[in-house]
């Protein structure tokens, strides 16, 4: 299509017979532009997020406080069953020290036998306490 055709106008000589064909804003104005930043508001407010977050961390301080009463419980249980074991064990040990004592009395005796003036069993300590002697003298098989 020529220039001609389309201003409606016929055997032009020059472009300057043309006439002006401004472009303007269609009746009634162009559409509001859009300039100002509108973010979508999406998800819980604040306010929300804040309440949320105070019910689940006093809610993990309750679990929190329920695991201690437990773990306290069963403490307090192995303790208590360990308080009835001590006595028997205590005794087994009293048992087994009496009769490593003899042996090391009797042992002693066959060695110091020839020295004038020894008494078996006394010590050799003048404390005026009874201590127990080391344990590597009666444990031979700790040595």
């Amino acid at each position: 299509m020529t220039e001609a055709q389309v201003r409606k106008k016929p055997g032009m000589t020059s472009v300057r017979e043309m006439p002006l064909l401004q472009d303007g804003p269609p009746p009634g104005g162009f559409a509001p532009v859009r300039y100002a930043r509108r973010i979508p508001s999406k998800g819980p407010s604040a306010a929300a997020i804040v309440i949320a977050a105070f019910g689940v961390i006093s809610w993990g301080f309750y679990q929190v406080g329920q695991g201690n009463k437990i773990r306290r419980a069963l403490k307090e249980e192995k303790y208590a069953a360990r308080r009835a074991l001590v006595p028997v064990l205590q005794a087994e040990e009293d048992e087994r020290f009496v009769k490593e004592w003899k042996k090391y009395l009797e042992e002693e005796a066959r060695i110091m036998k020839d020295v004038p003036g020894w008494k078996v069993g006394e010590s050799v300590y003048n404390s005026g306490k009874w201590m127990p002697p080391a344990t590597s003298e009666l444990r031979p098989d700790v040595w």
